[in-house]
């Protein structure tokens, strides 16, 4: 009797070694076929990895909402497809750096910043952002800075060179200091617009 019940624990054990072996292979293959890449300064998740553009991986559980930032969160519709979308502030808790997390109303989720530069801005971090709100969709922005570093107004700025927003976009700034701007997307292409 107690043979028995020592063969049967044997079976089960080794069971559930051969299971857990089976299911991890087929969790890595199914995630490695599953990662897509997307513009050169986001990441792309697939189940339980984040792919970066220049194709390393972090693991998602490694990317947390941001506690630093008050708001973190801002909700609207910057894809134009009449569904709610998220976009939180979020730290790689491996660099320490400060992104911004997008989750889409279709379920595909991208991220910006974590130490990858934020749409050729030359910079890579957002733990200097103290103004987070939504920018709504229809109002018209310009960039406020000249190629010599001077702040315009909006009179100085050529009607072809304002932007109407296509839809919501995200305003970013450093509070009471100079320094920011609001990210839209434009084509499906995520776009920066300069203002001070």
């Amino acid at each position: 009797m107690v043979r028995n019940i020592n063969c049967l624990g044997l079976f089960v054990l080794l069971s559930g070694i051969i299971f857990t072996v089976w299911s991890c292979q087929n969790k890595a293959a199914d995630t490695a076929h599953n990662r897509t890449e997307d513009q050169d300064s986001t990441f792309v998740i697939r189940d339980s990895l984040v792919m970066q553009a220049d194709k390393r991986t972090v693991l998602a559980d490694t990317i947390v909402i941001s506690k630093k930032h008050d708001p973190n969160v801002v909700v609207c519709d910057m894809d134009g497809d009449s569904r709610l979308d998220t976009v939180h502030i979020v730290q790689n808790t491996i660099n320490h750096k400060y992104g911004l997390k997008v989750s889409f109303g279709n379920k595909k989720t991208t991220y910006l910043g974590m130490g990858q530069d934020i749409l050729g801005q030359g910079f890579d971090d957002i733990d200097w952002v103290g103004i987070f709100e939504k920018a709504p969709r229809g109002e018209v922005y310009y960039n406020n800075v000249s190629d010599e570093g001077e702040i315009m107004t909006e009179d100085e700025v050529d009607e072809k060179d304002k932007i109407k927003l296509p839809h919501d976009g995200v305003f970013i700034h450093q509070a009471e200091a100079c320094g920011g701007g609001i990210i839209y997307m434009n084509n499906g292409k995520f776009e920066w617009i300069q203002q001070e």
